[in-house]
Order: structure tokens, then C-alpha cells, then sequence
């Protein structure tokens, strides 16, 4: 790996671990269901940076199970937090003001 690739993965965890922090701060401030799910897509996307990190650095192995060629468990860090983000921008614009 080299040292721009590392320098880019310390601010991407810095900045999605301050996302994060505040996401959980609003969390405990809010009982709407969309602002949940942004809360909820907000955390599993830093998960699946500190993951990424990890199997990079070879302390977590990759996953055994493959879907198209790509690991079950980048699939998934990949694609739940924009369904969350999706499911919450799809309750408010239902919402009736």
C-alpha cells in the first residue's frame, strides 16, 4: 500500500468516525424513523471502512463466499448504507407536510 493510499484512508476514518460520532449524538436526540436510517447508514459505512482497513492490512480475513466474483462481506459493506439512505429519502418525500 502505499503512503497516499494510507494518508487518504486516515482521513476518510477521521471524517467518517466524526460522521459517526455525530450520527449517534443525533440518534439519541431523534425518534424518526428517516433520520434512523441516515443514523444507521452513517455507522455501517464506517464499519465497512475500519473492515476495508482491516482485510487490507491482512488482520481480518477476506470472506469465503463470493457473489460475482466479489467477497460477500464487501458486497454488504457496500451496499446496505445507501439502501438506508435510500429507504430514509424515500419516507420523507411520502411524508405530507
Amino acid at each position: 500500500m502505499s503512503q497516499q493510499e494510507i494518508v487518504l484512508f486516515i482521513i476518510r476514518l477521521i471524517l467518517s468516525g466524526l460522521a459517526s460520532f455525530f450520527a449517534i449524538l443525533l440518534w439519541n436526540k431523534t425518534r424518526d424513523i428517516a433520520w434512523m436510517s441516515i443514523v444507521a447508514g452513517a455507522i455501517i459505512g464506517y464499519a465497512g471502512l475500519v473492515f476495508d482497513m482491516l482485510v487490507r492490512f491482512g488482520f481480518a480475513p477476506q470472506g469465503k463466499w463470493l457473489i460475482f466474483g466479489i467477497p460477500l462481506s464487501t458486497l454488504l459493506f457496500a451496499s446496505i448504507p445507501s439502501l438506508f439512505f435510500i429507504i430514509a429519502f424515500i419516507i420523507m418525500l411520502c411524508r405530507k407536510n
